[in-house]
């Protein structure tokens, strides 16, 4: 199911608050970034669930493959409903960080991997992370470690989503930041698209920060998101 994720990238609990409130009748899938989980724990996602609302927990796992499994256990605890590692990290990690996530009773959240930030662009690929292939050539290679460790999907830039998808799969899905509305300011970001761009293009779900936290009518603008990435 496609849907849009606004990205709750606040400092406090008060803040996220203020800002939920500011909705009347929907309740958006939200994600928790590591600000907002590293300001308050574990309760902000509890306070979050009871209001409603469904969790992608943003806390880009990587590191070995024991300490994600063991990480990824604590996680499993919370009523998140997505979580994701950075791909990165290994197969063995990725393998690792399933194995933690899945509850003795086989459930689990989905779980995606991080290909590339999507602040990366093709000249710090090689400039500072020294990897000499294109962008859509490390991103897919990812992308197909992620699907041979079993994960649900990836989080990528909707410019490399429809290619992940033919070679993935229609069912692994694609999460996809870096989403902006037409004019709008791109920010620290470098490859973006617009949300019926990604739709078009093969996005699962978008994820949408400031274009709907700093917007003056920040349920408005969810509903804007929603209609030019399900509907339009």
């Amino acid at each position: 199911m496609k849907d849009v994720i606004i990205a709750c990238d606040f400092d406090s609990w008060e803040k996220t608050k203020a800002f939920l409130e500011r909705f009347e009748n929907e309740k958006p899938f939200l994600k928790i970034g590591m600000e907002l989980f590293y300001a308050e724990g574990p309760r902000i996602v509890k306070e979050i669930k009871a209001r409603g609302h469904k969790i992608f927990l943003d806390l880009k796992l990587h590191d070995i493959p024991n300490t994600v499994k063991k990480a990824m256990k604590v996680l499993s605890a919370l009523e998140i409903d997505m979580c994701n590692v950075h791909a990165a990290g290994t197969a063995e990690m990725m393998k690792a960080a399933i194995e933690g996530l899945t509850r003795p009773d086989g459930t689990r959240p989905l779980l995606i991997a991080v290909t590339q930030l999507t602040s990366t662009d093709g000249q710090k690929l090689r400039a500072e992370l020294l990897i000499e292939k294109s962008m859509p050539e490390t991103v897919l290679h990812y992308a197909k470690n992620a699907a041979s460790a079993g994960l649900d999907g990836v989080v990528c830039s909707p410019l490399e989503a429809k290619l992940i998808k033919q070679v993935c799969g229609q069912d692994f899905l694609t999460v996809t930041p870096g989403v902006r509305f037409a004019g709008g300011d791109v920010g620290d970001q470098k490859r973006v698209a617009t949300p019926k761009w990604a739709r078009e293009n093969g996005s699962d779900y978008i994820v949408m920060g400031r274009p709907i936290t700093e917007a003056a009518d920040p349920a408005a603008a969810y509903r804007r998101a929603k209609e030019e990435f399900l509907y339009e």
